[in-house]
């Protein structure tokens, strides 16, 4: 039972991952979240957000928020190098999608996961908030690269801030 019960969540993950590094480690976001990737613009600081709220920025007329991914994961802050991306991604927030930016340390490439190729997100029990971390990625021995729901890493409450600096 628990076997089909994976293998279904396998059939479910798999597909196409735009990957990319933060601190070394590879990870990955369904690939039909990101809009556009883009270099770190100048970032407006937008005053009392979370300090992983980085602010916002004007994206071809619209206001758009900027989180550093290696803050909203408790990573070291580093300064932005030229290989530093905003990766532009929509998310669901209630009936509304709203555009949100993802600062990471560089992209790397686009891979297409089978369900073969995807395990299970490991149990890190309930002291470890990994929801949003919802498999690994292999391919053909390679690296691995943690899968991420990029609207799991957002809290709720964390979004209606989000939306709130966009107003």
């Amino acid at each position: 039972m628990e076997l089909q019960q994976d293998e279904r969540e396998q059939a479910r993950l798999a597909g196409r991952y735009l990957t990319f590094s933060l601190a070394k480690e590879r990870y990955g976001l369904e690939i039909l979240k990101v809009q556009e990737i883009i270099g770190v613009p100048n970032i407006t600081c937008v005053p009392r957000c979370p300090a992983f709220i980085k602010g916002v920025i004007n994206l071809r007329g619209r206001i758009v928020p900027i989180i550093d991914l290696r803050l909203k994961f408790g990573l070291v802050e580093v300064p932005y190098t030229p290989k530093s991306c905003v990766v532009v991604v929509n998310i669901n927030a209630g009936d509304q999608v709203i555009s949100l930016g993802v600062i990471v340390d560089t992209v790397l490439e686009v891979l297409d996961f089978k369900p073969a190729e995807i395990e299970t997100a490991p149990n890190y029990g309930v002291q470890v908030k990994s929801n949003f971390i919802v498999g690994m990625g292999r391919k053909n021995g390679g690296d691995l690269n943690i899968l991420i729901d990029i609207e799991r890493a957002v809290s709720s409450a964390e979004v209606g801030a989000l939306m709130q600096v966009t107003k």
